[in-house]
């Protein structure tokens, strides 16, 4: 009891004195003489709050972060997927703007020799017993396509079909070695035949039956077509001589031409299914270019 009454005293003195202080303190501002003792006090707790800032901050970002984690590893997710579906977006339509400038060269090169054709995609290369250079197209018999029919593109001969089925052809190319195609020299009737010779389609040979006739690098050849035009049409392009072999002594004139079809990048193709009324000539061969 006496411990408790006593404890209440200093209780009350110490609460009169801190009271007496404040007002001192208070009234007398600037000149106060508790200014070092208030100063002293201020650095002492201002530090405290600031270690005490310095440990919890860290812990304390270290904390959100392991909360938000998730969301923004999904966030991090669904931005890479919209930024594959962009890019997806632009690449297709890239391949859509080429397709689409593909197909009016066809029909363009198409409606000038008079073919008329069922046009088509490659979906695939692959060989075939006796072929080294074939591709698989998605038209078939149940569009009207049969084989030994000739096959075209934008610039100029692919080749010939020789498989059906009713929703798929199978090509073999110009480039093939086993291909051979009735062809001409533009502007003439000096004629020969072009054979493939592999080399992934970058060249086709051109032999000259007249070994007289004049022909020189730049020539360009187009196909003379084959009896009732099958397999080949006449007129289509077929490439461009680049190269002239000397053959002293011999019956035929051999030449090395570049195909006007990049065989190796094949898209977009025509299957012509009627052959042209008239024979077209050198007229579906493009225009030259003209020397700067």
């Amino acid at each position: 009891m006496r411990d408790s009454r006593r404890a209440r005293l200093i209780l009350g003195v110490l609460l009169a004195a801190a009271l007496v202080i404040l007002t001192v303190d208070h009234r007398t501002g600037d000149s106060s003489p508790l200014r070092p003792l208030r100063a002293a006090g201020a650095y002492l707790f201002g530090t405290a709050e600031q270690f005490g800032n310095v440990v919890v901050r860290p812990v304390g970002a270290f904390l959100h972060a392991i909360v938000t984690a998730p969301a923004a590893q999904e966030r991090i997710e669904t931005l890479k997927e919209e930024n594959a579906k962009l890019r997806a977006g632009l690449v297709a339509g890239k391949l859509d703007a080429d397709r689409s400038k593909e197909l009016k060269k066809l029909i363009g090169l198409a409606g000038t020799g008079g073919y008329k054709m069922v046009t088509g995609s490659v979906i695939a290369r692959r060989g075939l017993p006796g072929f080294e250079d074939a591709v698989q197209i998605d038209v078939g018999t149940s569009d009207g396509v049969r084989p030994e029919m000739t096959v075209i593109n934008g610039d100029g001969l692919v080749g010939r079909v020789v498989h059906t089925t009713s929703r798929t052809s199978t090509v073999v190319l110009v480039s093939d070695p086993a291909s051979s195609v009735g062809a001409r020299l533009e502007g003439g009737k000096e004629i020969g035949v072009v054979h493939g010779v592999g080399e992934h389609g970058r060249l086709v040979q051109f032999r000259l039956l007249d070994s007289t006739a004049p022909m020189s690098r730049g020539g360009r050849i187009v196909s003379f077509g084959s009896q009732n035009w099958r397999p080949y049409v006449p007129g289509v392009p077929i490439g461009v001589i680049e190269r002239v072999e000397s053959t002293p002594g011999e019956l035929t004139r051999i030449a090395y031409a570049r195909p006007y079809a990049d065989l190796t990048a094949l898209d977009v193709v025509g299957v012509v299914v009627e052959a042209p009324k008239r024979d077209p000539r050198d007229a579906v061969l493009p225009a030259k270019e003209t020397a700067r």
